[in-house]
């Protein structure tokens, strides 16, 4: 692999700058975070469990997106298992929230221990090809976790949406990811994404959000129509780089994670942007059966509607 830097537009952001008042409740919220991070990592998971329970109860505009979600993905299951897997899946983001403070200012050494790797020798042999490496995969509640301790081990480079409400925050963020990910590329950086693909290194990039209807195709995601961006064929196409599949889980018992990496995908691209879009929603969907809870449900994953329909089934 070479080892010169990925080409970042960005560099660690000082933090210092941000003095004026208005930033103060984010500074409050920082320094929360900080103490967080330095917790048995056992606290760490009952403050998780805590904050999810929270939301659930109070956070209702969002238990209602996350409700209309499952129902429309899994219409098969009864009220009952519905209401339990949606305080289950509250649980999970609430302990979501708190990898994202772990990985984000949290010492690597400590959690280290608790990754258990599948399928590096795939990633391995891809990267031995020297066209760079694709991984895509789904927004799972670990997606920070999983990159924080994979960077222990290996490279990897990511793809990022800015948060452009709050500089503070979008820097903090920034510099917390930047520790795990040399190459950073926010999602309208698509010429920097390739280059680091050029470069023969490993780039990250989740596909399962809707960003609406251009660029997108509409395909199934759990039996709906679901607006489907494209862009992942278009870095796999562009240096021919190999396409894995990247998936990683808390264990039930909060034990530690399981982080996947598949075999090579050898139908993906295929050549057609809507063929693709089925692929990768096929590998979506079963990555999410796996461990239906930590997938992030709380994302207006259908907000975009097909051609010939009005609204969203949220706005109900």
């Amino acid at each position: 692999m070479p080892r010169s830097m990925p080409d970042s537009s960005r560099q660690f952001v000082r933090l210092r700058s941000f003095v004026h008042p208005r930033y103060w409740p984010t500074w409050l919220g920082i320094g929360g975070m900080w103490l967080i991070a330095r917790l048995p990592f056992s606290i760490q998971l009952g403050i998780g469990k805590l904050l999810g329970m929270l939301a659930f109860h109070f956070a209702r505009s969002r238990r209602h997106v996350c409700e209309t979600n499952l129902r429309l993905c899994f219409p098969e299951i009864s009220e009952h298992e519905l209401q339990q897997l949606l305080r289950k899946t509250f649980e999970s983001n609430g302990i979501g929230f708190i990898e994202i403070v772990i990985a984000w200012v949290g010492n690597p050494k400590r959690y280290q221990h608790l990754a258990n790797f599948h399928g590096l020798d795939n990633l391995k042999t891809a990267a031995a090809q020297e066209k760079g490496v694709l991984l895509i995969g789904p927004h799972l509640t670990t997606f920070e976790m999983a990159g924080f301790l994979y960077s222990g081990v290996g490279e990897l480079n990511v793809t990022y949406r800015a948060n452009d409400k709050n500089p503070l925050f979008d820097a903090f963020m920034f510099n917390g990811r930047h520790r795990s990910y040399p190459g950073m590329f926010e999602r309208k950086e698509i010429r920097g994404a390739m280059r680091c693909l050029k470069q023969g290194r490993v780039l990250w990039y989740a596909p399962d959000q809707d960003y609406g209807a251009e660029h997108s195709v509409f395909v199934p995601f759990f039996g709906n129509l679901a607006a489907t961006i494209t862009a992942g064929s278009r870095f796999a196409k562009f240096n021919e780089s190999p396409v894995i599949f990247f998936s990683h889980y808390r264990r039930p018992d909060n034990s530690g994670y399981d982080i996947y990496f598949s075999e090579v995908l050898t139908d993906y691209p295929s050549g057609n942007d809507e063929e693709d879009g089925r692929i990768i929603n096929r590998l979506v969907e079963a990555a999410i059966r796996r461990q239906p809870d930590q997938y992030l449900w709380l994302h207006k994953r259908f907000k975009t509607p097909p051609p010939g329909k009005i609204g969203n089934p949220y706005s109900a």
